[in-house]
């Protein structure tokens, strides 16, 4: 539940800090284009429209914007750094010289941001707002979450937005709409057709679908692996940022509903060995060696500047509680979604409870896991805990195209696939889902549903226009939930990612308007070249 503290504090920004209030009334506000969900996609998406001249309308749930980027999630997503320019390169740009400027080329703290791929929380949403505050043909209604959409002759026309603490309504018109938001609730109400869950490896020929078993370690398939589609979703946790410096921690206290049960099957990993060192150690995974064969390994710990890390939830040991907690939230209403929000939050600083003070815990190992707390000046209207879940998976558009694994994957020679000829960015992150169900009877390596990917099959690939374009709903762009299969939306849902997908949305959604032509069709030469103007990364050859 919300404190009294927060209510106030985040009443307090909404009135006196937040432009939208500028917009007094419940009068009709018409824009060219509206977006839904502040994050990084939806940024990217709103810079790239509004700096061409676009009137936007930029909609976010919380007082904040900048999604996961902002909300813990410390370092960017990306293999290959020149493959994601654009948007994203003028946002890391803007970290780098944030720290540059303010403690030196020679200090800890610049050094930890590797060039401005790592970053606390505040300064990301810092960069943010400085970029979105740059046009000022962008118009930002933090702490609003959608209502209803009002479609006509098959398109969205106007969506109704609700303040989250006063209940003030809003309806803003638009002519065309660009959904970001990671459930893909813009498009479910505008009546688009969407996935939920994962395809059984019958319906796109995938060798990884559905229900499968996948030893990381070993990389091999394991018994059990029935290739069955289900509506399971990976498991939603919170990232952390959690502060080294005692002077800038708040101590983990006991968490309402605290169950110890709930971790005790650590103590069966440690023994087991699956708290140990990984196969193959690579710097930036959140490794730690001092944790290896600790407790602690129940996190993903990675350093970013100012004596704070970067925590991840680590998905390989069985004990892992989080997964199936997230059921029913994408179809749910906003107070089951806020139950469910509560319990995960819950879970995750019971696990740092539990790995600071039980008593069955070595006292070694207790005295590390007491390293990392609360930060201070982090999340300070919410506790210090990250406003975003973590939506790994929600809703995916049925698109135009719909990207699978066979997109994305190397050949049997070892080479990329051919380029999609409406290349639009370029993906390159791993294959990578979380657990989609607890340990089962006999599950004794890893959990069900995960993928980790990480070393070998995923290409260079190109991401297609049309995964962002519905099959029949006009004017409506989707550069995050987009069309993939459960497999190959594993491998875009990475903030970079999508931030270029945003950036190709937002150009396209101003072109469209400028052609006086549906999103569908827009010339993707035409939109190509545009963004090439922006610095964006595209496949060669188109």
């Amino acid at each position: 539940m919300y404190s009294f503290r927060l209510l106030l504090c985040a009443f307090l920004s909404i009135l006196f800090l937040n432009p939208s209030h500028a917009l007094e009334g419940n009068k009709n506000h018409n824009f060219d284009i509206v977006i839904v969900g502040g994050t990084p996609g939806g940024i990217a998406a709103a810079i790239s429209a509004g700096r061409l001249g676009s009137r936007v309308a930029l909609v976010e749930r919380f007082d904040h914007i900048g999604g996961m980027t902002t909300s813990g999630l410390g370092k960017s997503d990306i293999e290959h750094r020149e493959m994601i320019q654009g948007l994203f390169k003028e946002f890391v740009e803007g970290v780098r010289q944030h720290y540059l400027t303010t403690y030196g080329e020679n200090s800890e703290e610049y050094e930890l941001c590797k060039d401005g791929y790592y970053y606390e929380p505040s300064v990301a949403e810092k960069v943010f707002m400085e970029m979105v505050e740059e046009v000022d043909t962008i118009d930002l209604f933090t702490g609003y979450r959608l209502i209803s959409v009002s479609t006509e002759d098959n398109a969205p026309k106007s969506i109704v937005i609700e303040d989250i603490f006063s209940g003030e309504r809003k309806e803003l018109g638009g002519r065309i709409f660009i959904d970001a938001t990671y459930e893909g609730d813009l498009f479910a109400m505008a009546g688009a057709d969407f996935r939920l869950g994962r395809e059984g490896r019958e319906v796109f020929g995938e060798p990884h679908a559905g229900v499968f078993y996948y030893d990381f370690r070993n990389k091999k398939v394991l018994p059990g692996s029935t290739g069955e589609g289900d509506d399971r979703l990976p498991a939603y946790t919170y990232r952390l940022c959690l502060a080294t410096n005692p002077d800038n921690s708040v101590p983990v206290e006991e968490p309402p509903g605290y169950n110890r049960e709930d971790y005790v099957g650590y103590f069966e990993d440690l023994e087991a060995g699956r708290l140990s060192a990984p196969k193959n150690f690579k710097p930036g995974r959140g490794y730690f060696p001092e944790h290896f064969d600790k407790l602690v390994r129940a996190l993903s710990v990675t350093l970013i500047p100012n004596e704070k890390t970067d925590v991840n939830m680590n998905p390989r040991p069985l004990a892992f509680p989080f997964a199936e907690v997230n059921e029913g939230y994408i179809e749910g209403d906003w107070k089951t979604r806020l139950a469910i929000e509560e319990r995960l939050r819950n879970l995750t600083l019971g696990l740092l409870y539990f790995l600071q003070n039980d008593q069955e815990i070595p006292k070694e190992h207790r005295d590390i896991a007491r390293e990392y707390q609360l930060p201070k000046d982090e999340f300070i209207d919410n506790n210090h805990f990250p406003h975003q879940l973590y939506i790994r998976e929600g809703r995916r558009l049925k698109g135009v195209k719909t990207l699978t694994e066979l997109d994305v994957t190397l050949d049997e020679k070892g080479e990329n696939p051919p380029y999609p000829e409406d290349s639009i960015a370029i993906g390159e992150f791993p294959i990578d889902s979380f657990p989609v169900r607890k340990k089962q009877p006999g599950d004794d390596a890893v959990l069900e549903g995960y993928l980790s990917m990480m070393d070998n099959i995923t290409a260079k690939y190109g991401i297609p226009y049309n995964i962002m374009i519905p099959e029949k709903v006009d004017n409506l762009i989707v550069p995050v939930a987009a069309s993939a299969s459960h497999v190959a939306f594993s491998t875009i849902r990475m903030e970079p990612t999508w931030m270029a997908m945003g950036q190709a949305a937002g150009t396209a959604a101003h072109l469209s308007l400028k052609a006086g032509v549906a999103p569908r069709d827009l010339e993707v030469k035409e939109l190509q070249a545009e963004l090439r103007k922006q610095n964006q990364a595209l496949p060669e050859g188109l």
